[in-house]
């Protein structure tokens, strides 16, 4: 049931330029550059800026000395704008899509693991059917495509819900967990040696997710655990061109999926250390915002990704 009070103040007091007004804010922290980015005065930015804290009451940026620096009421006001200009957005390219059979633009994130396999089957099958939808597809890690998903920017995503905040907006489908195995290229020393242990491998080279991710975070408490250093020599990346060209050209090893570099591994460019991780990642899933209604594009992306995960082996 929506509160008369919030109904009346976006009936009465909200106005689009002041949503503009946010976002621009969000970005650039000056209302002399959210002013001319928002093709507004000084003047009447701090104007719309004022009577938009008035009318609710509360302060939505701290001013500084150098700029100014949103307040939590600030953040929550940002988010919000920019997913509301994002579903007016939708709406006129719905309505584009209506008027010219299914064609326009679907945006989906997704993390490494079905960006190799589920997401690539499913935008070719859905590419043969519509081959006038325009498809936007990010690869991240979990939390900054939520984060991007909860702000209208992304349609929907292949991930992992990370945080109780979130998970209320949101919906979730799961598909499947990810064994990891460790990954190098053929011929490496440590695949000649007999009863590998972690404290060996913590004097290699690895290839990291960044930190705050899941993965990390486990790799980093089963050094912790075993009472280990973490590797000392690292590369942070996720990007996958980039993943087998270092471990091609060195040493490096990998925490990897093998359904990702299984092309690598069935020409022998790449090998599995005889070494059992026992890493499982959460299981991932297709998200959505709940109470959001995807555009004919999005929901026909959504439906195939379901077909093919459906007849895709787990």
């Amino acid at each position: 049931m929506s509160d008369p009070g919030s109904d009346r103040f976006v009936r009465t007091h909200l106005k689009t330029r002041q949503l503009v007004l946010l976002v621009e804010l969000g970005r650039h922290g000056s209302i002399l550059h959210v002013a001319q980015a928002a093709n507004l005065t000084q003047p009447a930015a701090s104007k719309l800026l004022s009577e938009l804290e008035y009318a609710l009451g509360v302060q939505l940026f701290e001013r500084l000395a150098r700029g100014i620096a949103p307040t939590w009421y600030g953040e929550v006001m940002i988010r919000r704008a920019g997913a509301a200009l994002a579903e007016m957005d939708a709406a006129h390219q719905e309505v584009m899509e209506l008027l010219s059979e299914l064609s326009g633009r679907v945006s989906i994130g997704a993390v490494m693991t079905p960006s190799t396999g589920l997401v690539p089957k499913a935008v070719t099958l859905l590419k043969s059917r519509h081959a006038r939808l325009n498809i936007l597809i990010s690869v991240d890690t979990s939390k900054l495509l939520i984060q991007r998903l909860r702000a209208g920017e992304l349609d929907l995503v292949v991930g992992r819900i990370l945080d109780t905040e979130s998970a209320a907006e949101l919906n979730f489908e799961p598909l499947t967990d990810e064994l990891h195995s460790l990954i190098v290229r053929a011929g490496h020393p440590l695949l000649n040696r007999s009863n590998l242990g972690l404290q060996d491998l913590a004097g290699e080279a690895w290839i990291l997710p960044p930190s705050g991710s899941i993965l990390r975070d486990r790799l980093t408490a089963l050094f912790l655990s075993r009472g280990l250093d973490q590797p000392a020599e690292t590369v942070e990346t996720i990007a996958l061109p980039v993943i087998t060209s270092l471990l091609l050209g060195s040493d490096m090893l990998v925490a990897l999926p093998k359904q990702i570099v299984q092309t690598y591994l069935d020409s022998g460019l790449l090998a599995v250390l005889p070494y059992e991780l026992g890493l499982r990642m959460d299981l991932y899933g297709i998200v959505t915002r709940k109470q959001h209604r995807l555009s004919p594009g999005a929901q026909a992306m959504l439906d195939t990704l379901r077909e093919v995960a459906t007849k895709s082996p787990s």
